[in-house]
């Protein structure tokens, strides 16, 4: 089809609205699982969004602070302590040989914003660290403006034995929505 007779076929303003209801790749493929209170800090709820194939994405969850509040972060600091530092894992092969290994309070990273509020973003699962997001570095707002796509935080393979345990353990979206409303009271 020439490029003529396509714009003569479907109007610009069609287009335009079926444009703005596509779903983005997680809100397709990931169901989103909540841990709320990450840390037993009260609010600083996480999001994790689990892909069909195992694969996790650790993001905030909508009711956290820094998203919430729309704070402006001044620094985010893979270096979780004398000796982890979350940008120097080194994954290889198949087995993702090499990856660190988390626990659900292992520490991602550490956000500071302009306002001097500081926050650990927590794993909330069990599993192998296959990447950070190298991008929230350059571009912090990525957590803000995007966060359950190009703003994630990390990416975790939880362990196929306990993969369907683990998400079966954080909050579905309906049971977040109803910690919400109750949190409204």
């Amino acid at each position: 089809m020439a490029d003529n007779e396509y714009k003569n076929t479907v109007p610009i303003e069609d287009s335009i609205e079926e444009f703005h209801v596509f779903q983005s790749v997680t809100q397709r493929y990931c169901t989103p699982r909540f841990c709320i209170d990450a840390g037993g800090k009260k609010g600083e709820d996480h999001c994790i969004l689990f892909h069909s194939n195992r694969i996790c994405l650790v993001t905030l969850a909508f009711s956290h602070p820094i998203l919430r509040e729309k704070k402006e972060i001044c620094k985010i600091d893979f270096q979780v302590s004398a000796n982890i530092d979350r940008l120097k894992n080194k994954v290889s092969g198949k087995g993702k040989h090499g990856a660190q290994f988390l626990q659900p309070n292992s520490p991602l990273c550490y956000i500071e914003c302009v306002d001097n509020s500081k926050y650990t973003i927590q794993s909330c699962i069990k599993g192998k660290l296959v990447e950070i997001n190298t991008a929230l570095i350059e571009n912090p707002k990525l957590l803000i403006e995007k966060p359950d796509s190009e703003g994630y935080i990390a990416i975790v393979l939880p362990s196929i034995s306990n993969s369907n345990q683990q998400r079966e353990e954080l909050l579905t979206l309906e049971e977040y929505n109803d910690v919400l409303r109750k949190r409204a009271l």
